[in-house]
């Protein structure tokens, strides 16, 4: 974790660098500072400084890992990562519907953005319970 936290505080000190110069930059270029940048550019540095506090935070509290040490061998990091669908439709489905909900804000439609709202919820719902329920079904679950 500690390879984490080093990049987001990186990231962290480059935006807010990135603030303070472009707020000088736009106040002299028209005379007024440009608040809408300026903000977001100070967000987005407390995002990263967020997550870099976090990874900070659960580095201390776990043992070093193959990748943040330096005399670290790559077969040290092998193992399992975890089980991926190789066949399912449903990540599909969910971005499928994700889309309809985006849809529906940027054209400010109610109707829209609730159907896509519960198609989220029925495409993630459906995504976890895949192997669970139906023809996948498998008895060591």
């Amino acid at each position: 974790m500690k390879t984490e936290y080093k990049i987001f505080a990186g990231v962290a000190v480059f935006l807010f660098a990135v603030a303070i110069v472009y707020g000088f930059w736009t106040k002299g270029a028209s005379g007024g500072m440009e608040w809408i940048g300026v903000v977001a550019l100070i967000l987005s540095g407390l995002l990263c400084s967020m997550c870099g506090g976090f990874f900070w935070f659960v580095s201390r509290r776990i043992d070093l890992r193959p990748e943040d040490r330096e005399d670290a061998e790559i077969v040290e990091g092998a193992g399992e990562i975890g089980f991926f669908s190789p066949g399912s439709y449903w990540p599909f489905g969910l971005a499928l519907s994700a889309t309809i909900a985006g849809l529906g804000l940027v054209f400010w439609m109610w109707w829209l953005i609730a159907l896509g709202l519960i198609l989220v919820i029925f495409a993630a719902s459906s995504m976890i319970f895949e192997y669970y329920t139906g023809t996948r079904h498998t008895a060591e679950h």
